[in-house]
């Protein structure tokens, strides 16, 4: 077999997506189900606080301004880079290059994270109807290579695929939700939607595990080289997924609390440890829908996964494609296949990374206290998702400061309200979130009392970061060529084929 016919540039025929196909990839990074299911029950659980609901309303409003600011500079900047791209325009370009080394690391935490996920619930499934106990890993490995191959084609068969699936999603949770209002617990109440509820003890780990449901709204840009029309396909599908998602989740929160209960949700003791987490919402299915119910959105669960895994695994492929276009990384990272626009060799890497890494988790299970729970989940999973949130926040709040940055050197007819005020509010409404996180990291982890871990993942992210920008200070004095590219794409006009 041949090796695909590879190149460094794009073509006008690589430009498949549409303003609703790159909102679908967007709400599929989201992963509604699994944000309903998996992170609204955990985070009810663990912060006995009813005004998650509101929560939601909240994180939106700030990532809407936050994208008023990003979508005004999208209209300028159409690179696979994004906010890598944005913040070596905006910021200059060390700080853009540790930004790059910041996303990486964020894109591939959150999606290996997800495989942990992914494999739990696999194995789960298949052992509570086949009796069959297999290890997590072993599905998780065969996902990888799915995933692996959808990564090297064209980008809107992804697309249509997490298209169906997220559609899907949205038809359960909405039936979930229908169902759980006209079934409240302890009635109906509108007081998990108001400031009250949420502006409790607590409110910091609230918006610390919030924030996480939101992860992947912030990627349209990273499709901007293959959308249609970038300069109104990227600002539009950013603002209609943040909306969507923002109310869906409120609405969606606030259903499973009034399922469960707002008086038994504030109680300490009111939730048990065999409830704690995804059970809260399945034992609710099982309850009032019936088993056949639980096993249509058991499944749907995993395929929203899936398709999160799917979403993040592109993201991490095209950052990995525009630093090789522009010499930062192995220029073979920096090819696409001709026919299909995908960058292939950064699809693989990823790839590569997440198998090793999986191993190397698989690896350490062997030593796990099973009496803990779940190691894929509590471990795998709970880390590296917390940790991709924990970095992307930041990189937003790099890029509301080059927002600033860029526009203050060309106001180019922006007016003051995208170029500066928005992006001051969102600097201070995320940045605060950004700490909440850094205070909360045990409440995240699950632990009582500061471990080593609590000190090690926050350093995985931020050491490589920081070391990343005297990389590029050391390249604007040793490789001024390729200095002089980053963040800024490759000329297409000098770009050569390869294979």
């Amino acid at each position: 077999m041949s090796a695909p016919t590879t190149s460094t540039t794009r073509t006008a025929a690589h430009r498949r997506l549409g303003v609703f196909a790159v909102a679908f990839m967007i709400v599929a990074a989201s992963a509604p189900l699994t944000v309903v299911a998996g992170g609204v029950t955990s985070s009810l659980s663990v912060t006995h606080v009813s005004g998650i609901p509101f929560g939601y309303i909240v994180l939106a409003i700030a990532l809407g301004i936050f994208a008023i600011g990003y979508a005004a500079m999208s209209r300028f900047i159409t690179n696979a880079g994004a906010f890598y791209s944005y913040v070596a325009q905006g910021a200059g370009r060390p700080l853009g290059i540790g930004s790059s080394v910041l996303a990486l690391i964020a894109y591939n935490a959150m999606q290996i994270g997800i495989w942990g996920m992914f494999g739990f619930q696999i194995s789960s499934f298949i052992q509570e109807k086949t009796g069959w106990a297999s290890p997590w890993w072993l599905w998780v490995l065969i996902g990888i290579v799915v995933v692996g191959i959808m990564g090297v084609n064209r980008v809107d068969l992804s697309a249509k695929v997490l298209g169906v699936l997220v559609a899907l999603e949205f038809v359960v949770v909405i039936v979930f939700d229908v169902v759980s209002f006209a079934n409240p617990a302890e009635g109906f109440s509108a007081a998990p939607v108001t400031p009250s509820a949420l502006f409790v003890p607590g409110v910091g780990a609230v918006l610390a595990f919030g924030i996480a449901a939101f992860m992947g709204f912030e990627s349209a840009a990273i499709y901007g080289e293959e959308s249609k029309d970038p300069k109104r396909t990227i600002p539009r599908a950013t603002f209609l997924a943040v909306c969507v998602i923002g109310v869906f989740y409120a609405i969606s929160s606030w259903a499973l609390t009034l399922a469960v209960g707002p008086g038994k949700v504030e109680s300490p003791a009111g939730i048990t440890a065999d409830e704690a987490g995804p059970p809260l919402f399945f034992n609710f299915v099982a309850e009032h829908l019936g088993v056949i119910w639980v096993d249509i959105m058991s499944v749907l669960f995993i395929t929203s996964l899936f398709a999160a895994l799917v979403s993040f695994h592109n993201a991490v492929s095209r950052y990995s494609f525009s630093l090789g276009r522009e010499g930062v990384l192995p220029a073979v990272l920096g090819t696409v296949r001709v026919r299909s626009g995908a960058p292939w060799a950064g699809s693989i890497v990823q790839s590569i990374v997440a198998v090793i890494v999986i191993i190397g988790f698989a690896i350490g299970e062997l030593g796990w206290n099973a009496d803990n729970g779940p190691f894929a989940v509590l471990t795998l999973f709970t880390w590296l998702t917390n940790l991709g949130a924990f970095g992307l926040v930041l990189l937003m709040v790099l890029v509301s400061i080059a927002v600033i940055g860029y526009f203050g050197r060309d106001r180019r007819d922006v007016g003051v309200g995208s170029r500066l005020v928005a992006p001051i509010v969102a600097i201070v409404a995320l940045g605060t979130v950004w700490v909440l996180i850094l205070m909360n990291w045990n409440v995240m982890l699950g632990q009582t009392e500061s471990t080593p871990t609590t000190f090690i993942l926050p350093a995985v992210l931020l050491v490589p970061s920081i070391a990343a920008v005297f990389w590029g200070l050391w390249l604007r004095r040793a490789k001024p060529d390729v200095y002089r590219h980053i963040g800024h794409g490759a000329d297409e006009a000098q770009a050569t084929r390869l294979g």
